[in-house]
């Protein structure tokens, strides 16, 4: 067996590892948040961090919230629009027939 001072079966980092070594664990809180979805989620945090009042659903997605009968709403996606559909929002029906009326004038003139 080649260059046998090796343990076999260890590495850096392996064995036993206890309080003695790590140090005491920090006193710890498991707190409930809900999504519009009905999912519970029950993240664990230190007893004496902030937690915090919104939480993604690691189920969906949405947003979760600690009240279980109120949870936020999830964010509203807006849908893909064409250039077309912006044009729409800023000219109306009246100003699409002027600005073609004006183009076909044009085109006419060379």
């Amino acid at each position: 067996m080649a260059g046998g001072h090796a343990i076999r079966g260890s590495r850096v980092g392996a064995g036993p590892m206890g309080e003695a070594e790590r140090g005491e664990a920090a006193a710890r809180v498991r707190v409930s948040f809900w999504c519009a979805r009905g999912h519970e989620s029950r993240p664990v945090f230190a007893q004496d961090a902030d937690v915090p009042r919104e939480w993604e659903c690691p189920r969906c997605g949405w947003p979760a919230g600690r009240d279980r009968d109120e949870p936020p709403m999830p964010p509203r996606i807006e849908p893909y629009k064409t250039h077309l559909a912006y044009v729409k929002e800023r000219r109306d029906d009246r100003d699409g027939a002027v600005i073609l009326a004006e183009a076909l004038a044009r085109l006419r003139e060379e």
